[in-house]
């Protein structure tokens, strides 16, 4: 049986973006392979803040961090076997990062708040991103039952080259141990989530995936039906090889009211539904590569924080309203990579306020070094500017930083 890795995760896709040729520990047992492989990265980062309100400077701010990435730390356990025809694969995943949040060595900022004190937690975060396991062929696709990466956002946070590095800081603090990257500035965060997906056969160079996920409350507390993702993609080779796709996301509530879903009343509650559309491609020949990417929402969450669900609503059933899109152009010299991306998400009335626009512009300067087939040297610019009608305020960010990375 053909070995694969971790296909449809973070992890490989910047292995494969990174020095290349670095392996996996594997080793086999009768029938049952194991593959074990990981990455682990530090920055040093250097923000500078300064926000104005009605055109007037009311703070900046400069600090230092030693920090991850966009990426954690992360190690994989990946079984692949055969059985009765069915490609059959199990995947688990850890995914620590190295920052803590206590002033004081040695001493936790907030006693006994354990791994569940958010960023008051003087303790490193684990995230166990996949759990997972698959079966099927060539023949008639693949089953997917556990925890992975989303449909909806995947493909441009995989071409986002930002993920070997830092990109920008803004919302660096959630999670606590990684950046954002571009998240915010271009796209939504795909994130990772307990699924039920269906991924067709690949048919010359098309295929197409579809599935049911965990419903997020973000509008009330009943959800009766689950969320859905489909993807489709389409891959081709040749001079300039490349990949076309397009995607959505969907999700019912069965109110639009915040906590007060009761359904009774004089008032019944409504049902609200958010939904998300995408479309990207890129492609490259002789060493350069580009991506173009856009999305919509509506009612999806506040694309200006990034993450899906978050802010979809004003708690009155009134929709956020999002959009965005994504340039990125890189050039590949021997074992050097030099880029530059730059991405914008907008987002008006609901959760921003009625008439209300909060707006998010981005763009990244960045170098990659393959040092080896394991370490790639890493430094980038970020410059990003936020603005907001409702206070009428502008807010300009500017993040360096340098470090590196390991794949194995």
């Amino acid at each position: 049986m053909k070995k694969t890795l971790l296909a449809q995760s973070i992890a490989i896709a910047c292995l494969t973006l990174a020095a290349g040729g670095a392996q996996a520990v594997s080793f086999t047992q009768n029938d049952v392979t194991v593959d074990i492989n990981g990455t682990i990265n530090g920055f040093y980062v250097n923000r500078e803040s300064k926000t104005s309100v009605n055109g007037v400077e009311t703070t900046k701010t400069q600090n230092s961090a030693l920090s991850n990435g966009l990426l954690p730390g992360w190690i994989n356990f990946v079984v692949t076997t055969k059985q009765a025809d069915q490609d059959i694969k199990a995947h688990f995943s850890f995914a620590p990062g190295i920052n803590d949040s206590s002033t004081v060595v040695g001493l936790p900022s907030n006693p006994g708040s354990g791994a569940t004190g958010g960023a008051s937690s003087p303790y490193s975060q684990i995230d166990v991103r996949n759990v997972y396991f698959q079966f099927g062929n060539n023949d008639w696709g693949t089953l997917k039952f556990g925890r992975d990466i989303g449909l909806f956002g995947q493909n441009i946070i995989l071409s986002d080259m930002t993920l070997l590095g830092v990109g920008g800081t803004s919302n660096a603090s959630i999670p606590f141990n990684t950046t954002f990257g571009m998240i915010g500035h271009g796209y939504m965060y795909t994130g990772f989530q307990a699924q039920i997906t269906y991924t067709t056969p690949t048919v010359n160079g098309l295929s197409a995936s579809g599935g049911i996920f965990q419903p997020s409350s973000f509008a009330g507390s009943q959800t009766k039906t689950p969320g859905f993702q489909a993807k489709v993609d389409y891959d081709w080779k040749g001079a300039v090889p490349g990949k076309l796709w397009g995607g959505m996301v969907t999700q019912s509530t069965s109110c639009s009211k915040g906590s007060t879903c009761d359904g009774v009343g004089t008032n019944p509650d409504k049902s609200f539904t958010a939904t998300g559309y995408e479309a990207g491609v890129k492609a490259g020949a002789n060493g350069f590569e580009g991506v173009l990417y856009a999305f919509s929402g509506k009612g999806l969450g506040l694309s200006t924080v990034g993450a899906q669900f978050f802010g979809g609503s004003d708690g009155s059933g009134n929709k956020t309203d999002s959009t965005g899109y994504f340039l990125q152009g890189t050039y590949q010299h021997n074992k050097t990579k030099f880029g530059i991306n730059f991405g914008q998400n907008k987002d008006k009335d609901g959760a921003v306020g009625l008439g209300e626009e909060r707006k998010n512009k981005s763009y990244t300067l960045g170098v990659y070094h393959s040092l080896n087939k394991f370490v790639t040297l890493v430094g980038e610019l970020n410059q990003e500017k936020i603005t907001e009608t409702a206070s009428n305020s502008e807010t300009k960010n500017r993040t360096l930083s340098a470090g590196a990375i390991l794949f194995f």
